[in-house]
C-alpha cells in the first residue's frame, strides 16, 4: 500500500479543490455573485418561496459569459453551482430558505 494512500474516513479531511477553485473563481468575479442574488431576489419578489441555483446559474451564463475569466476553461464551473448556493444561504438572510442543497462529497452539511 502507498504511503500517500487515504482511507476514505481520512479524504473528509482534506482540502476540496473544488472550494479551492471555487473561491479563486468567486474573488476573481464578483459580478457572478451579484446577479445571482440579484436575480433571487427578483424570483422571491414574484412570489416564489423556492429556487434553483441551477437555474440562476445558466441565467447568469447567458447574461454574463463573456464578462467572467477562469483558468480551468469553464465561465462558470457546475461544480461551482452548490458552493453558490450554499454562500448566498449563508450571506443573504433573506434568501436563506429559498435553496434546497445536499451533502457534499465529504458528507458536510453546510
Amino acid at each position: 500500500m502507498s504511503s500517500t494512500y487515504a482511507a476514505p474516513r481520512q479524504l473528509a479531511l482534506l482540502p476540496d479543490p473544488i472550494d479551492a477553485r471555487f473561491v479563486e473563481f468567486h474573488h476573481a468575479n464578483p459580478a457572478v455573485y451579484e446577479a445571482l442574488v440579484s436575480l433571487a431576489r427578483q424570483w422571491k419578489a414574484a412570489g416564489h418561496d423556492r429556487c434553483s441555483m441551477d437555474m440562476l446559474v445558466h441565467l447568469v451564463r447567458w447574461q454574463y459569459g463573456t464578462r467572467t475569466t477562469s483558468d480551468d476553461g469553464f465561465k462558470i464551473n457546475d461544480h461551482f453551482v452548490s458552493r453558490y448556493a450554499r454562500l448566498i444561504a449563508a450571506n443573504e438572510p433573506a434568501l436563506a430558505e429559498m435553496f434546497t442543497t445536499r451533502a457534499l462529497r465529504n458528507g458536510e452539511f453546510t
